[in-house]
């Protein structure tokens, strides 16, 4: 048995509604616990942490700091001051309490840790290719902090290969310091659901309507608007598409795109659901689609698995590597194409079945107990690293990463 660690999270992006990055988190630190029982957290956190959090049990020790700071609202020099706390005072507080490794879960970690190796995880790269999606003071953050905080970091943790690959290219990693620990989910079990007919009622569906379902974020690199597009050529004529979650100014685009191709009343905004709202989704859905030109990982993907729904996805990124050979691929650039794997879908019972089949074995390959040991596994691999260089020193910046994060600024 390995001597157990001390672990220092950044959780400051633990926050209501947090998404994926939340997911990753909670799940993290429960698989941790886990893996190895003896292991114990301190999590710095924003004031936003929800009180519920902080009282769960999680398995084991977890030291919960929370810091005077918000990560969703405030004036502008709060971003300044959360940045600081970030880079400079996580890794002081780390070393005084004698944790072993700064892990920054969100594309952050210290930028000087001399006391304590760091592990940083990069969640996407949407930032650079889609910067329009986001709020400006995000996509200017983003540029700013996740560069460098990869470069300095001792292990970068990439969520795919896909990933990985991006990194390389895109910010200069060396991959040999870049290691992959997939994402992870969990059979939903006996899951409280809303009942079907009742759902339908109230979200205006068709008693007999075929549901394709996406859950996803309303941001433009997710492609929502080719899925519109796309349900326009499906041959089904009753097929309806529910695409739930918060309204973003996107929706509207998608709202006037429905508008435009006539099937108004077939795409069904519902913007808040309960959980066992959503669980009822599942089971009344047809086919699950994510169309996104880009993501980290595509955890929406295995989700709907566990959940027994057929899935279609794009064709690149990372979605080929996490859905393997248990979904169908489209072109995300082509309507026509998401059309075609929709009506395969719909019209053939026996291939959705079969799908459904190796699905549920897909999803046995992701655990997140895995996820929490691979990662592990890192912060031992950053603490050599860190140990290996003379003198234990921080990692220096290079001209070569001096031109890289050039080009962000």
């Amino acid at each position: 048995m390995p001597q157990p660690l001390h672990v220092a999270l950044n959780l400051f992006y633990l926050v209501e509604r947090s998404g994926g990055a939340g997911t990753y988190a909670q799940e993290l630190l429960r698989g941790m616990f886990a893996a190895e029982p003896d292991t114990r957290v301190t999590a710095f956190t924003s004031k936003e942490i929800p009180p519920e959090y902080v009282a769960r049990d999680w398995g084991g020790h977890v030291d919960w700091v929370p810091m005077p700071f918000t990560v969703t609202h405030g004036p502008p020099g709060n971003f300044v001051a959360t940045m600081g706390a970030q880079w400079g005072a996580i890794p002081l507080l780390a070393a005084r309490r004698g944790c072993d490794v700064v892990h920054g879960l969100a594309n952050i970690t210290p930028l000087v840790a001399p006391r304590v190796p760091t592990v940083v995880t990069v969640l996407d790269l949407i930032w650079v290719r889609y910067p329009h999606t986001m709020e400006r003071r995000a996509t200017v953050g983003m540029k700013l902090v996740t560069p460098p905080s990869a470069h300095f970091a001792d292990r970068t943790i990439a969520i795919s290969h896909a990933s990985k690959a991006d990194l390389v290219e895109t910010i200069g990693l060396d991959p040999a310091r870049v290691d992959v620990t997939w994402l992870g989910v969990d059979p939903p079990g006996a899951r409280e659901a809303t009942d079907a007919a009742e759902l339908r009622e109230r979200l205006g569906l068709p008693a007999a309507a075929p549901v394709v379902l996406c859950v996803a974020q309303k941001r433009e690199h997710k492609n929502l608007l080719g899925l519109v597009r796309a349900l326009a050529r499906v041959s089904s004529p009753d097929a309806v598409l529910v695409l739930p979650g918060a309204h973003t100014p996107h929706e509207d685009e998608l709202r006037a795109e429905a508008t435009a191709l006539g099937i108004t009343e077939r795409v069904v905004f519902p913007e808040w659901l309960s959980d066992a709202d959503l669980e009822g989704l599942y089971r009344l859905a047809a086919c699950f689609v994510l169309p996104s030109f880009e993501e980290g990982f595509g955890l929406p993907v295995l989700e709907a698995m566990a959940r027994d729904v057929p899935v279609a996805t794009s064709n690149c990124s990372s979605m080929p590597e996490v859905a393997g050979d248990a979904a169908l691929l489209f072109d995300p650039q082509d309507p026509a194409s998401i059309a075609g794997c929709i009506d395969r879908l719909l019209a053939d019972p026996e291939l959705a079945q079969s799908l459904v089949a190796r699905g549920r074995e897909r999803v046995a390959a992701f655990p997140w107990q895995a996820t929490a040991e691979a990662t592990l596994d890192v912060y031992r691999r950053a603490i050599a690293d860190r140990r290996g260089r003379r003198g234990g020193g921080v990692r220096r910046l290079t001209r070569a990463t001096r031109g890289v994060y050039g080009t962000w600024r």
